[in-house]
C-alpha cells in the first residue's frame, strides 16, 4: 500500500465543530459554490457518500466507512479507476482550534505509482486546503 498525506492544516474552530461538519456529507451543500465547475462535474452527495466527475479521471464515488468521533472520518472508494481509502484526522489544539490532515492509502504498482503520485499529492493538498477554509460554525 502507498500512503500519501497532506500537510497539517490549522483550523480556527473546535475539533467537535469540524468533526460534526465533515462527518455528515450533507453539509457539503454549504460549499457547493466553491467547487470549480471546470474541474468537477456532477457533484452529488448524501449523508454518507459523495460522487463527482473529474476530468480526465472519470467518476469518483466515496462512502464513509468509519466515524471515530471526534477525531477521524474514513472513506472508501465505491467507484474509482484506482481503489483507495481516504481519511481525515482532526486533533484538538485548544477548545477553539484544531489541526487536520488528509491521508490517502492505495494499492499501486510501481508503474502506476510513478504516474499518479504527483497529481494525487496535489489533489490531497487541495482537499486539505478546501477543508481548512470551510466556516465550521
Amino acid at each position: 500500500m502507498s500512503k500519501f498525506e497532506s500537510s497539517i492544516k490549522q483550523i480556527p474552530y473546535s475539533q467537535t465543530a469540524v468533526y460534526d461538519k465533515i462527518s455528515n456529507l450533507e453539509n457539503l451543500e454549504k460549499i457547493r459554490d466553491r467547487v470549480p465547475e471546470d474541474k468537477v462535474k456532477d457533484f452529488r452527495f448524501d449523508h454518507d457518500s459523495v460522487s463527482v466527475s473529474v476530468a480526465p479521471v472519470g467518476e469518483l464515488r466515496l462512502r464513509i466507512i468509519d466515524r471515530d468521533e471526534p477525531k477521524c472520518v474514513k472513506f472508501e472508494t465505491e467507484q474509482s479507476p484506482i481503489p483507495f481509502y481516504l481519511w481525515i484526522q482532526i486533533v484538538a489544539v485548544t477548545e477553539t482550534s484544531c489541526k487536520m490532515k488528509v491521508t490517502v492509502e492505495a494499492s499501486l504498482n510501481p508503474f502506476i505509482k510513478g504516474m499518479v503520485s504527483g497529481p494525487l499529492k496535489e489533489g490531497i493538498e487541495k482537499i486539505a486546503d478546501a477543508l481548512a477554509m470551510i466556516p465550521y460554525e
